[in-house]
């Protein structure tokens, strides 16, 4: 591989971001230690829209990828790092997936005040289903939403914004909502430890931590609340041909965790939907060349839920197929 020029990492700057980019930026140095990399930071807009309401209709989908995708087709970076589930399944033309790193914990973690303060808690151990009729679950993601109202359907739905820190300190201190729901993933990657007794621990390196001495959190079971399409996944995007990024990106892949995402992705973009649809899908290995695919949609109101299997070299049909016994209205297109 020639040394000549510097591999450019795109990113978002928000702390999880940088975290999934510098991740990716020391497996390029540990893979390739004659190759300079550098991150560069772009600005999205998603991060310009911190007031708005992520699952209004009104919002266009790539709102946190469309100017890292323009970085690169406009030769300003190499590589774009992505949480998955922020990468529209029908990617610019010129651009692709170039690989997928192992995946995290894809479970969602449902987050809440104990005893003790001035506003109401809950003792540690407690599920959603366990939450008094009323009670407030803070969340802007449709598909959590909707999953938590069918898991008790006494509960109220409120918006949230934020980053993880910022969801955790209005949790902490304001009274109105009495819980959250976040990715394991996330939460992992920015440094919190979630202890056995629920207790969370240490936080982002630069410090800036919310308070959490009230706070528990507690995994929920993927069967119970099935993750986003690509939860847990950090997407590397390229340029089309690049040989560099393509070189780059054939060491990173993992070919399991790619076939999962594949099929995630290919039941969302049959269902027609973005990352803020009210669907869910979460593929798995089950041995060395089967894909066990659960999905659940709310599409139309009722909620339908299936697992279908498939083979593990034919991700994208087991997404298709997942997507028609769902009644997706694309659920036809390869």
């Amino acid at each position: 591989m020639p040394t000549s020029s510097t591999v450019i990492i795109a990113t978002r700057g928000s702390a999880l971001a940088l975290a999934q980019a510098n991740a990716v930026l020391a497996r390029c140095r540990a893979l390739f230690p004659d190759r300079p990399f550098e991150i560069r930071i772009f600005k999205t807009t998603g991060d310009k829209l911190q007031t708005a309401a992520l699952a209004s209709a009104t919002l266009p989908k790539g709102l946190f990828t469309k100017e890292l995708e323009v970085a690169l087709l406009s030769g300003e970076a190499h590589l774009a790092v992505h949480s998955l589930k922020d990468l529209p399944t029908d990617l610019p033309e010129g651009l692709i997936l170039g690989a997928v790193e192992p995946r995290e914990d894809p479970r969602d973690v449902l987050v809440h005040r104990i005893p003790g303060g001035s506003a109401r808690g809950f003792a540690p151990g407690t599920r959603l289903r366990d939450f008094p009729a009323g009670a407030v679950i803070a969340t802007s993601s449709t598909r959590r939403g909707a999953q938590a109202c069918d898991l008790h359907p006494g509960l109220r739905v409120v918006p949230i914004r934020g980053n993880v820190g910022t969801r955790l300190r209005k949790v902490s201190e304001d009274a109105s909502m009495d819980a959250t729901l976040l990715a394991a993933a996330g939460l992992r990657r920015l440094g919190y430890r979630i202890q056995p007794d629920g207790r969370i621990e240490g936080g982002p390196s630069d410090g800036d931590h919310p308070p959490t001495a009230s706070l528990v959190a507690a995994p929920i079971p993927a069967s119970e609340m099935i993750p986003c399409v690509g939860q847990a996944a950090v997407g590397i995007e390229i340029r089309a041909g690049d040989p560099l990024a393509l070189e780059i990106c054939s060491r990173l892949n993992d070919p399991g965790t790619r076939a999962c995402v594949e099929a995630e992705r290919s039941f969302l973009n049959a269902m027609g939907g973005g990352c803020q649809a009210a669907v869910a899908a979460h593929a798995t290995l089950d041995g060395s060349s089967t894909l066990i695919l659960n999905a659940v949609s709310y599409l139309g109101g009722t909620p339908q839920r299936a697992t279908l299997k498939g083979d593990l070299s034919h991700p994208v049909a087991l997404g298709s197929d997942m997507a028609r016994a769902l009644g997706g209205p694309d659920a036809g297109r390869r």
